[in-house]
């Protein structure tokens, strides 16, 4: 039987958790930089890589990533709850660092966290097609963030096709809106039609 009243507790646990801005921490702890003066100003693990960190943009991605496992963890194993509250919990996690009320409801591109969230409620095939289509997305189209919400739209379209539940499908919308505010910005530009191969073949064929 599931307490509604733990399940909340895990939920706002999980939200706060993922609120913790720890890349911005490391930033001003190990490099001595405000990492939203670097990149696309978002305080998350891709600008302290930008900032001069490669070590500590390491530790921060890896921090990102395990923020989103803990409660999902706990929810799932301690308490024994249905996958279904486990995806509650996950949204949780994503929105508390997409809108970290420690960080004025501002905050990161969430992606990181969003992977800790799948590794907790072993969506294996998830991760796989995002994979995929995100590397597909990469190689063909210049705009990361046209990347990112391509491979979330074909990823819904996969999980509809092979019949997931309702829960999970449930999940990944609520995923995709999250990702598709926090991503607005870079939409309004083209999603290029180059990518990094053509460009690669392209330099190649200058340096022949």
């Amino acid at each position: 039987m599931i307490d509604t009243a733990t399940v909340a507790v895990l939920a706002t646990g999980a939200f706060f958790l993922g609120a913790c801005p720890f890349s911005l921490w490391i930033g001003r702890l190990k490099l001595r930089k405000d990492i939203r003066k670097f990149g696309d100003g978002n305080p998350g693990a891709a600008n302290v890589f930008k900032a001069g960190g490669k070590a500590w943009g390491v530790i921060a991605l890896v921090a990102d990533i395990l923020k989103g496992l803990p409660f999902i963890l706990i929810a799932l194993f301690v308490f024994d709850y249905s996958q279904p509250v486990g995806y509650i919990i996950a949204v949780c996690a994503v929105l508390g660092h997409a809108f970290s009320p420690f960080l004025g409801f501002h905050g990161g591109k969430a992606l990181a966290v969003f992977a800790g969230t799948l590794v907790a409620l072993s969506q294996w095939d998830v991760i796989m097609c995002l994979a995929i289509l995100f590397f597909i997305g990469f190689l063909f189209i210049s705009n990361d963030a046209w990347t990112v919400m391509c491979g979330l739209a074909g990823t819904l379209v996969y999980l509809s096709l092979t019949g997931a539940d309702t829960w999970k499908i449930a999940f990944m919308a609520c995923i995709t809106a999250i990702l598709l505010i926090k991503h607005l910005q870079g939409l309004k530009t083209s999603p290029g039609t180059s990518g990094r191969l053509l460009s690669w073949i392209r330099s190649r064929r200058k340096t022949a």
